[in-house]
């Protein structure tokens, strides 16, 4: 696949994680694919699943995407997100850096990265302001979504 192929999937991922539009966003993976970031560590149909879960309980979600750029092998962009954090109701704005490898034309490996830290003070409060740097934290809000992501049911 060539450089504008990869730029091209990436934004068409972006364009439908606006739409909030999993089943686009799960389209763009190969099935052998992995997913990582500071919450989640997923393989395969589960990072779809991230995605559904994540799209339709975010009522409130906006997303926007810049500096999108690929190569036959690899790729990244910047993104933001804007949304309220379901267990605490507290608004969250997030930035976050991806990078992505492709096989087949498809995403193979997607690494989303942010400051942990900065997203728990915004989406825990006070909690996520005094041990958000902690592993204690990082490790609690990683076992509760995966939780949530075993519980997930699509409608």
């Amino acid at each position: 696949m060539s450089t504008d192929d990869h730029r091209a999937l990436i934004e068409r991922f972006y364009r439908a994680f606006q739409q909030r539009d999993a089943a686009a966003m799960a389209a763009c993976y190969h099935a052998s694919a992995t997913f990582r970031d500071p919450v989640f560590t997923l393989e395969g149909e589960r990072i779809g699943k991230m995605w559904k879960m994540l799209c339709s309980r975010g009522e409130d979600l906006r997303v926007e995407f810049s500096n999108v750029s690929a190569d036959a092998d690899r790729g990244s962009a910047d993104w933001q997100a804007w949304y309220t954090f379901k267990s605490s109701g507290r608004p969250v704005h997030n930035i976050i850096r991806a990078n992505f490898r492709f096989v087949d034309g498809l995403i193979i490996e997607h690494i989303d990265d942010f400051d942990f830290w900065r997203w728990s003070r915004q989406a825990l409060g006070a909690a996520g302001l005094l041990l958000g740097w902690s592993p204690f934290i990082r490790a609690k809000v990683r076992s509760e979504a995966a939780r949530a992501l075993d519980r997930y049911s699509p409608t």
